[in-house]
């Protein structure tokens, strides 16, 4: 990659957008000269416009329509032009880049990442419900355009790093946090709230992210992903609880030896790395990894009773086909009603594997989707199928 970098961020008002755009402001000697091609937002306007006007970027586009006229308003006298519309996003995510930051999240980040696949810019894939989705799809068109997949979640990030030998790889291994509800009982989590669900011990994200870590779902979306961005079968990754959430991920070499990534739970570390790839920058103002001073390092099996999404997400990828789809949309619906206080915690995870086990009883579930189309299609029904199980069991 040269000194100059131009990025595109994808869910800029996000946590993983702030802490790009965060990366991309330092002015630090090594690291390479960035400029913004373009900011997206779904509805917060006014951060979209602020960060667009220090970023000085091209464009800034805002989801929702009806909000153009806002946006348009805050970036007059700029240079800063103005766009609105799911279009606009896709269009946006087409323009030339060095790389294009794909935040947004669920699969409503899918078309987007296409279009910046198809144009053949790299994608720091941060949305890895579109990996879920559509991984084997994504792969084709970043293998037909050139494109390169750069993960940006921590764990795979960490895989990417340390993954030099893929041949002799035995096994990855996903490490998780265990969540707010690592220790708690069936009952206490039977009865917590969306603020317990997403105040997650180590790190800052968005709300649907940190409901997905609470329940678990979100490493077992992870490790459907891993499959699909590393090629390795699920019965071939393993995850580990690590509470301190100091190493991000390892994989284990046929040698005996396994290699992990270990460092401060910060994503501006994984950004950087997939920012400046396939080199290195400095970070002078993140907190240094001092193992003396946090003295351990624990380690532990998941509870599949408490949490079974984990296993859920393994009957999905082991089924393959449209099932990873059929779970991730379920699971959208579901954490959305959480949120909304329309349903507990635990029906998260109940919701979501009675939604799977109907598709792979009747539906082919083995049939891999044959185009995006057909990833919409299967999402959809899921939506669906979701909405009438919450309906009934109001």
């Amino acid at each position: 990659m040269s000194d100059q970098v131009r990025v595109s961020v994808l869910g800029a008002t996000g946590s993983v957008g702030v802490s790009t755009l965060d990366v991309v402001s330092a002015r630090v000697a090594g690291a390479p000269e960035f400029s913004v091609a373009a900011l997206t937002a779904n509805t917060s306007v006014d951060a979209l416009a602020k960060a667009a006007i220090k970023a000085r970027a091209d464009v800034a586009v805002i989801a929702e329509a009806s909000l153009y006229g806002r946006l348009k308003s805050l970036l007059a006298g700029t240079n800063v032009e103005a766009a609105a519309g799911p279009q606009a996003i896709v269009e946006a995510a087409s323009r030339p880049a060095d790389v294009v930051v794909a935040a947004i999240v669920g699969i409503a980040g899918l078309p987007a990442t296409l279009a910046a696949i198809q144009r053949g810019n790299n994608v720091a894939l941060a949305n890895k419900e579109s990996m879920v989705c559509a991984g084997p799809l994504l792969r084709q068109e970043a293998a037909r355009t050139g494109a390169r997949l750069l993960p940006i979640d921590s764990e795979h990030n960490a895989i990417f790093q340390v993954l030099d030998r893929p041949d002799r790889v035995e096994k990855l291994i996903l490490t998780a946090s265990g969540g707010p509800f690592r220790n708690a009982s069936m009952s206490e989590m039977a009865a917590a709230t969306p603020e317990q669900a997403t105040a997650h011990p180590n790190w800052d994200m968005g709300a649907k992210i940190s409901v997905d870590c609470a329940t678990m779902m979100n490493k077992g979306l992870e490790l459907i992903e891993a499959a699909y961005l590393f090629d390795v079968p699920e019965d071939r990754i393993d995850v580990l609880i690590h509470p301190q959430s100091i190493i991000h991920s390892l994989v284990s070499y046929d040698d005996g030896s396994v290699l992990a990534q270990l460092g401060m739970p910060d994503m501006r570390t994984p950004i950087a790395y997939a920012l400046s790839w396939p080199h290195r920058m400095p970070l002078p103002g993140l907190q240094r990894l001092d193992l003396a001073k946090i003295g351990r390092l624990d380690f532990m099996p998941p509870d599949l009773q408490r949490f079974p999404a984990l296993g859920i997400a393994r009957r999905a990828v082991s089924a393959g086909g449209g099932a990873p789809i059929v779970l991730n949309g379920a699971n959208e619906v579901a954490v959305a009603a959480f949120l909304q206080r329309r349903v507990g915690f635990l029906t998260i995870a109940q919701v979501a594997g009675e939604v799977l086990e109907d598709f792979l009883n009747s539906q082919p579930a083995a049939k891999v989707p044959a185009s995006f189309e057909d990833v919409y299609d299967l999402d959809r029904w899921a939506r669906v199928r979701t909405i009438e199980k919450l309906r009934l069991a109001a």
